[in-house]
C-alpha cells in the first residue's frame, strides 16, 4: 500500500509538477516559481537545483522506463554541460542567468558534490559515457583543489583561489569545514562509485566515511556537529535533527555501495545513533 502511494504521487504530482519548471527557450529549468507555481523566466538558475533535478529525472527513468522521462534528464544534462561548467578553470559556478553568462560564479565544493551526484546517476540510467567523464573532471577537480590534508574545504572563487564561507555558514558563526559538505561528497562518492565500481573512488569514499566518524559524529552526546573552523574545533552548540536523519540514510547508502568492508560495522554505529537507536 506504501509503495503504490508513492508511486501514483511520483507519477501524479511530482513528475508533472517540475515538468512545467521546464524552460524551452533558454535551457533548462526556471530558477524561480511563486506559490502558485508560475515561473519566472528571468530569474538566475542554481546548479545545485539543475543538479538535483538531473538526478530526479534519471532516477526516475531507472525506476518507470518512460522516454519523457529521459528526455527531461537529457534536457538537464545538456544545460548543465553547457551552461554550468566552467572550461577554463574547472568546476561548475554557484548559479547561471537565466539566458547567458554565470550569475554567481562561487565554485563551492557542495556544489560541486551535487554535480557529480547527478552526472553519476545520469549515467546509470543511459549510459552516457559523456556524462561520467564530465563527471570525473569534477570529482578530480574536488580532489586537487576543494580539499587539503585534512579534509574537504568550502568556499572559492572562479579561479579556485579560497573565499569566505556565507554560503553554507549560519547562526552568527564563519565555517572553515561543515557537516552539510562533507556529507554529501559522500552521496556524490557513493553514487560515482555505484556508477562503474573505480578503486579509487571506494578508496576515497572511505577516507570521507572515517572523517565523518572520527571529526563530525561526537561518541559523547551521539549526535553530528555542524559548522566547524579549520581543525575541526565545533563553533557552535547546534543540533541539525534533519541532517541527523540524512545522514543515517546516506552513510548507510555508502555502506551499501561498499559491501562488506570492515568499516561499515563502525559506520553503522553512527548511522544508528544518527536515528535515535542504540
Amino acid at each position: 500500500m506504501e509503495a503504490k502511494f508513492f508511486l501514483e504521487h511520483l507519477k501524479n504530482d511530482l513528475i508533472p509538477f517540475w515538468s512545467k519548471m521546464r524552460d524551452d527557450e533558454n535551457g533548462g529549468f526556471y530558477g524561480y516559481a511563486d506559490a502558485l507555481g508560475k515561473p519566472d523566466p528571468a530569474a538566475p538558475k542554481g546548479v545545485i537545483l539543475t543538479a538535483r533535478i538531473m538526478w530526479f529525472y534519471s532516477a526516475a527513468y531507472q525506476l518507470l522506463r518512460e522516454r519523457p522521462l529521459l528526455d527531461m534528464a537529457e534536457h538537464a544534462f545538456v544545460f548543465l554541460k553547457e551552461r554550468c561548467y566552467d572550461r577554463e578553470n574547472g568546476g561548475v559556478f554557484w548559479s547561471v542567468n537565466a539566458r547567458e553568462g554565470a550569475f554567481d560564479d562561487t565554485k563551492h565544493t557542495y556544489c560541486q558534490a551535487f554535480t557529480v551526484y547527478a552526472l553519476a546517476k545520469y549515467y546509470s540510467a543511459v549510459g552516457s559515457a559523456e556524462a561520467l567523464d564530465l563527471a570525473y573532471k569534477i570529482y578530480r577537480t574536488i580532489e586537487d583543489k576543494c580539499r587539503d590534508d585534512g579534509g574537504y574545504l568550502e568556499a572559492f572563487n572562479r579561479d579556485f583561489s579560497p573565499c569566505s564561507n556565507e554560503k553554507l555558514s549560519e547562526n552568527g558563526v564563519m565555517a572553515s569545514r561543515t557537516m552539510n559538505t562533507l556529507l554529501h561528497v559522500i552521496e556524490a562518492y557513493t553514487e560515482l562509485y555505484i556508477a562503474d565500481k573505480k578503486a579509487e573512488v571506494g578508496g576515497k569514499l572511505k577516507d570521507a566515511l572515517r572523517l565523518f566518524k572520527d571529526k563530525i559524529y561526537d561518541p559523547d552526546t551521539r549526535i553530528c556537529k555542524v559548522f566547524f573552523d579549520h581543525d575541526y574545533n565545533s563553533l557552535i552548540d547546534l543540533e541539525s535533527y534533519g541532517h541527523n536523519i540524512e545522514a543515517s540514510w546516506l552513510l548507510e547508502q555508502a555502506c551499501d555501495a561498499l559491501g562488506g568492508d570492515p568499516l561499515c560495522s563502525e559506520i553503522r554505529t553512527v548511522t544508528r545513533a544518527c536515528r535515535g537507536g542504540s
